[in-house]
């Protein structure tokens, strides 16, 4: 038998599914004006993040729950800008890096400032304390609900840092 959404349930659903869409692509179009898509950012801001400014490309991939391929296909055109290198581990040669360069990282600090802005903006300015904590909890309760349902948990990236 199918437990429905109550009323307030399902005008919350529907809060969320009409306002992701437009708020990421908000974001995305903040970001374009700095030259990057929400996709390249996060690949810079996870290899800046990681010990010695690189990732084996199987964590990044992880990261972004992205497929090999996908990954290929997202580096691409990072590594085609000078962004990031691809290169083989020291430690291990069977393994491929993703390397954040100096132009990476230099991209990465033009773009945050208007990055964080951005979602300033689009999201903080319009809650106050109250609902940015509430935000953190409601996000973190479903968060944890993915990661502990089986059929989710397999799928999910790894906890990271957050994406500023």
């Amino acid at each position: 038998m199918t437990n429905w959404l109550s009323a307030d349930e399902m005008r919350a659903w529907r809060a969320f599914i009409g306002t992701n869409a437009d708020l990421l692509g908000a974001l995305e179009a903040d970001l374009a004006l700095q030259g990057v898509d929400l996709g390249d950012y996060q690949v810079l801001v996870y290899l800046s993040e990681a010990e010695g400014n690189q990732m084996r490309m199987c964590d990044l991939a992880d990261q972004l729950q992205l497929s090999p391929s996908g990954l290929t296909r997202r580096l691409d055109g990072l590594v085609k800008s000078g962004a990031v290198v691809r290169q083989g581990s020291e430690r291990d040669r069977r393994v491929m890096m993703a390397v954040l360069t100096d132009g990476g990282r230099a991209t990465l600090e033009g773009a945050a400032p208007h990055h964080v802005a951005s979602v300033r903006r689009r999201i903080f300015d319009h809650l106050d304390a109250t609902q940015v904590a509430a935000l953190e909890s409601i996000f973190t309760a479903i968060n944890q609900g993915l990661r502990a349902d089986p059929e989710c948990a397999g799928h999910l990236a790894p906890l990271a840092t957050a994406v500023p």
